[in-house]
């Protein structure tokens, strides 16, 4: 009997080690200690991590689900913590904020959100001493950046259960968003935790390290958020962005990471690349918090540096964003493990190495709020105090803007500029402003006497002249010129002449309407309207006669119809089930524009059964998408189409060319990129289906393609090399000298043909486009296939190398070449560029719409 016991007990264990579930090797070992810093206790009521989640923190990528789940067991059980859900991405994944504070804090949070609209009241009398301290935290924009999200967890835990922080919290409340990009996060954690050995490998060949394209960087359509916070084109900024107007954080940590092969960074950036409107105060205490951070690195042996890299230049990014609001941002970068394991120049990268530097810089972070808090408090209110001082010393006291043609780019603008508390007035009567005329309805007033008048100047302001000739990201940001909008500043006296209305949050612009008598001989609306492709897209999709006019109609009432308008009939096959002037009123609704009641065809101009008017073939689009194509150019694209137009476009996967039937398309989307998959085959293919009418729209370097494949040939102008002009430079001069050349995003004018269709829904001949790339393209011998030119004198915003200046002159900004019975359109310039240039969209949709009625002679 004892033997049989011994027996069935050996079995039991054995079962135990065997089917236990095993640790990763090299996380085995990894607890909560190794994270937290050993001077504190904590709460044992408060749950850890891996109480709710299973496993320890850096053991797998937390699942986004599981994230919240912990959040909300920390909410339930911790009275310093409250959870809500403040939006939605575009996958309708919830976005989370954790509120940490003392209890009594808790119970007047209101309260307190109200006081702190004093901090912009120049008058105030504010006692900063009484005041609690706001430290907001972002992590992970970069969804694909994981330390952040990670280490979310644990700064959550940390703050939620610390008895030591008790009194502290009573005048500091923490703000915690944990992941700023809950779906690229979601694409990467799936990638790298269903790619994950149990037998951890940090060879950067394994799989687990290579996500597959687009990767997780980039929301659901792939744009970069850390662009996005000053242009809120994006839900999830729009509601982040509003967040942080309702706190006003004092301080804003931005949590990033960087290549394998670094160490950890923490600002203040690059002195010489701040930007000119950020107070010097600022700087020099975003310097003050940095030796805190340098403290907590060298307390657990990290490696740092800081000064040396990036830039507070772009107010589009979470770390400088704060720092135009009298708050104070803070760039973290840590290097990457992109994974569980990486083999770096240092040694093997561990994830749980990279979150614990990022956590323990959430602490440094809060040291430094608690012992600097009445001097930050009083930061705050000095940026504002000032802001008002400037503003009365500045000769202008306002800017107005809008479009007499188009009300929605007008109204996009205004839009975007009120998200960020500025307050902005509606035109109620028409303007003439130095000779440029605005309509009220369709034009907008913003005052510079408010709180925001910084931000207010950095969004209208022209600036040619820099410090420094670097950039991280762009060097101009104009809005008006994105927008293709007059915008002029106004006097006092103007101002207080013009007849305006303060612009309500819940504002929308006036609808369209179909002008004229039903039963009309046919229906007209002109394309200058952002939304006509959107409205000419429906009619094709319900089966209705769409055509263009490539010549003026005057109507009996003198309303002329422009080059580009569309004309709407009924089919000529009888369809019951349509309605036409239902359907028009509904489109006109929606899209804004007047559509107006032929009952002629005998109109003066071109009669409606010309031959200068085309029929229109419904687009059947392919974008190009995958490896050898930049994600977010692809995403412009899919936004634009997908969310603007309501367009449904096929996302073509670039190793399904070979095999994909292309006669399901007449219009073939090449965004920028290398396609350093592509072949003989599919130039060949594609060559073959454009040849026979197909429309083939390529950005930037897919021009540089079709050149290598002999598909057709534009012409660029040839670098020439330093080796070539026999020159001699320091070797320390080599990152300035090759970095100033770059244009990482300028402003041009160009000048447009707007006879040709390329051109048709603009008004005048001058318009701003965006540049981020030195390609060069001489104009076509073909004088016919030039639409859009730099000018003579392009330069209109932005930072620009002298050298590439005279090259840009008098180039190619869109070339037409003809490939048998199709088209060729070269797009050197992005007009989609972070879906904020609704100016240049319509170069990009009438390529689309109407590369198929080009005439063969005009192309190259």
């Amino acid at each position: 009997m004892k033997k049989t016991y011994l027996f069935f007990l050996l079995i039991i264990l054995t079962s135990t080690v065997c089917f236990a579930q095993k640790s990763p090797k090299g996380t085995a070992d990894i607890s909560i200690d190794y994270y937290l810093p050993n001077n504190y206790t904590y709460n044992e009521k408060v749950p850890r991590p891996k109480d709710v989640l299973g496993f320890e923190v850096g053991e797998w990528n937390v699942d986004y689900d599981q994230l919240i789940r912990y959040f909300e067991k920390l909410a339930e059980s911790s009275p310093r913590v409250s959870f809500e859900i403040f939006g939605r991405s575009y996958e309708k994944r919830p976005q989370v904020m954790l509120t940490i504070t003392s209890p009594e804090n808790l119970s007047k949070i209101d309260q307190i959100k109200n006081s702190r609209k004093q901090l912009r009241d120049p008058n105030a009398n504010l006692d900063y001493g009484a005041m609690p301290l706001v430290l907001a935290a972002g992590y992970s924009v970069h969804g694909n950046e994981a330390s952040g999200i990670n280490s979310s967890l644990l700064a959550a835990y940390h703050f939620a259960a610390a008895n030591e922080i008790e009194d502290d919290l009573k005048n500091i409340i923490i703000l915690i968003d944990p992941s700023l990009n809950p779906d690229g996060y979601s694409r990467y954690s799936t990638w790298v935790n269903s790619h994950r050995s149990y037998n951890l490998n940090g060879d950067p060949n394994n799989r687990e390290l290579g996500e597959a394209w687009p990767g997780g960087r980039g929301n659901h359509y792939w744009f970069d958020l850390n662009r996005d916070w000053l242009l809120v084109q994006h839900p999830e900024s729009q509601n982040r962005v509003a967040k942080f107007q309702e706190w006003l954080p004092n301080i804003y940590l931005d949590y990033h990471e960087m290549g394998s092969n670094s160490t950890f960074f923490f600002q203040p950036g690059i002195p010489s690349r701040d930007h000119p409107l950020i107070p010097k105060r600022t700087v020099q205490l975003t310097e003050k918090i940095a030796a805190y951070h340098a403290k907590a690195m060298e307390e657990i042996g990290s490696l740092y540096y800081a000064k040396e890299s990036f830039d507070e230049y772009y107010f589009g990014y979470g770390s400088t964003y704060p720092d135009i609001q009298g708050s104070i941002g803070i760039l973290f970068e840590q290097a990457s493990s992109r994974g569980h394991l990486q083999e770096s120049n240092f040694g093997p990268l561990t994830f749980a190495f990279t979150i614990r530097n990022q956590f323990r810089t959430s602490i440094s972070s809060f040291d430094a709020a608690r012992e600097m808090r009445n001097e930050i408090n009083k930061s705050m209110h000095d940026f504002y105090k000032e802001a008002f001082q400037m503003a009365t010393a500045d000769t202008e006291k306002a800017i107005i803007f809008g479009s007499k043609e188009d009300g929605a780019r007008s109204f996009h603008l205004a839009d975007m500029i009120q998200q960020h508390a500025i307050d902005v007035y509606l035109l109620n009567e028409d303007i003439t402003v130095n000779g440029v005329p605005f309509e009220k309805e369709k034009s907008y007033i913003v005052p510079l006497n408010q709180p925001q008048y910084r931000l207010i100047k950095s969004l209208f302001e022209v600036r040619n002249e820099f410090q420094d000739s670097l950039f991280y990201d762009v060097s101009a940001w104009t809005m008006p010129m994105a927008f293709d909008l007059d915008f002029m500043a106004l006097s006092s006296r103007i101002l207080n002449l013009a007849n305006v209305s303060l612009l309500e949050e819940d504002f929308s612009p006036n609808s369209g309407k179909v002008l004229g008598e039903e039963n009309a001989y046919a229906y007209g609306f002109g394309w200058e309207g952002y939304y006509a492709p959107k409205a000419a897209y429906q009619l094709m999709q319900k089966g209705y006669l769409v055509r263009v006019t490539n010549e003026p109609i005057i109507l009996p009432d003198k309303t002329e119809l422009k080059r580009g308008s569309i004309l709407v009939n009924m089919p000529r096959e009888e369809k019951h089930d349509l309605n036409l002037l239902e359907d028009l009123k509904k489109i006109a609704d929606e899209t804004g524009l007047q559509i107006h009641a032929l009952n002629t065809g005998y109109t003066r101009g071109v009669n409606l059964g010309s031959p200068q008017i085309d029929v229109l073939q419904k687009p059947e689009v392919a974008l190009l998408v995958g490896t050898g194509v930049v994600s977010l150019e692809a995403g412009e694209i899919w936004h634009l189409l997908d969310q603007r137009m309501d367009m449904p476009i096929t996302l073509l996967p670039v190793e399904k060319v070979r095999s994909a039937d292309l006669s399901r398309y007449n219009v073939l989307i090449m965004p920028n990129g290398p396609y350093s998959t592509f072949g003989k085959e599919e130039a060949e293919k594609i060559k073959s289906w454009t040849s026979a009418g197909g429309t083939l729209i390529a950005r930037g370097n897919a021009l540089t393609w079709l050149n290598t494949q002999e598909m057709v040939k534009f012409e660029f102008k040839k670098e020439e090399k330093e080796d070539e002009k026999k020159v001699v430079y320091p070797y320390a001069d080599f990152p300035k000298n090759t970095g100033a050349r770059l244009t990482s995003g300028t402003i041009f004018h160009a000048k447009l043909d707007n006879s040709h269709p390329i051109g048709y829904g603009f008004t005048k001949e001058s318009i701003q486009t965006f540049r981020n790339s030195n390609l060069f393209l001489e104009t076509a011998k073909n004088p016919y296939s030039n639409p859009l030119v730099y000018t003579n004198q392009p330069l209109a915003s932005g930072y620009v190398h002298p050298e590439n200046l005279e090259k840009i002159k008098n180039t190619a900004v869109i070339q037409v070449k003809k490939l048998g019975s199709g088209r060729v359109i070269g797009l050197v310039d992005n007009p989609n560029f972070r879906a904020v240039w609704f100016g240049t969209n319509k170069l990009f949709l009438n390529s689309v719409f109407f590369g198929q009625i080009i005439k063969s002679g005009t192309a190259d």
